[in-house]
């Protein structure tokens, strides 16, 4: 019998603007209260990124500080520090996110290689890689291996075998990013196929990818992720009210599915986190 579904909310990226959608949380409170709305709703991990005063990407700690605090004081999901933070963001701040000690999170995101994003560059040098990896296993965080592209998949695989990455894996298939991987559900029986026993995953579509790869992830027993860091459209030409109301419609594709909406309490168990 296939696990219960990890819902994972991401509610506000690096990228996401009020102009494209003014109910993106951008402060440390709106992003706590939309992810306890969303919770509630049925998610279980919540993705989150830290933007300043001006609602631009940033690395601080003190931020991503503030971030988990919100969320832990309404909520018991949890929480999921990103070091992708924007293109723009040198890697030796990103590194400080899980360096720092001043974020205490108990699962943090490790992108493998860098790639061309859209019209710039995601920058993941390996020395950067190598760094986060020591300081996330030093912190006993555990890693959320991001996936772009194919080669993706053995680059985090060589970090296990270096003994930098602990089991059990869980990975993220990040797809519709141009630059990357497409949107096509076809990539999932390939993708899920390199992946050691015991590993987790979950399909992440970007834009119009996000239903179609989440009802593929659901019939070959994956986790999904929803949220206005990767869509804020419900359906073609309107806007989400929420980021709960992405969630909502994944618990009802879920239980469509036949399957169970994980809680918190097991991604704790299954990924042995805090």
């Amino acid at each position: 019998m296939a696990d219960p579904v990890i819902i994972t909310v991401a509610p506000t990226g690096p990228l996401t603007t009020r102009e494209q959608h003014p109910g993106v949380p951008l402060s440390p409170s709106e992003i706590g209260e939309a992810v306890a709305d969303a919770a509630e709703a049925g998610a279980a991990i919540a993705h989150v990124h830290a933007r300043d005063e001006n609602g631009e990407p940033t690395a601080d700690p003190s931020v991503y500080a503030a971030i988990a605090d919100e969320i832990r004081s309404r909520c018991e999901v949890v929480v999921q520090a990103s070091t992708g933070v924007g293109l723009t963001v040198p890697w030796e701040e990103r590194l400080r996110i899980v360096s720092s000690g001043e974020v205490d999170v108990t699962m943090a995101t490790l992108n493998p290689a860098s790639m061309t994003f859209a019209s710039g560059t995601f920058n993941n040098p390996p020395e950067f890689v190598e760094a986060l990896a020591h300081a996330m296993h030093g912190r006993d965080m555990h890693p959320e291996l991001e996936v772009y592209d194919v080669g993706h998949v053995g680059l985090c695989l060589e970090l296990v075998k270096q003994g930098l990455i602990r089991e059990p894996l869980q990975f993220s298939f990040v797809m519709g990013v141009r630059g990357g991987m497409p949107g096509d559900p076809a990539l999932l029986p390939l993708l899920r196929s390199m992946l050691p026993a015991g590993a987790t995953w979950q399909a992440i579509g970007i834009g119009r990818a996000q239903l179609p790869l989440s009802l593929a992830a659901l019939a070959m027993d994956g986790n999904i992720r929803v949220g206005f860091e990767d869509n804020v459209y419900i359906s073609k030409g309107t806007l989400a009210e929420s980021n709960a109301q992405f969630v909502r419609r994944a618990v009802e594709l879920v239980r469509a599915s036949g399957r169970e909406v994980a809680t918190p309490g097991f991604v704790r168990d299954r990924l042995g986190v805090r």
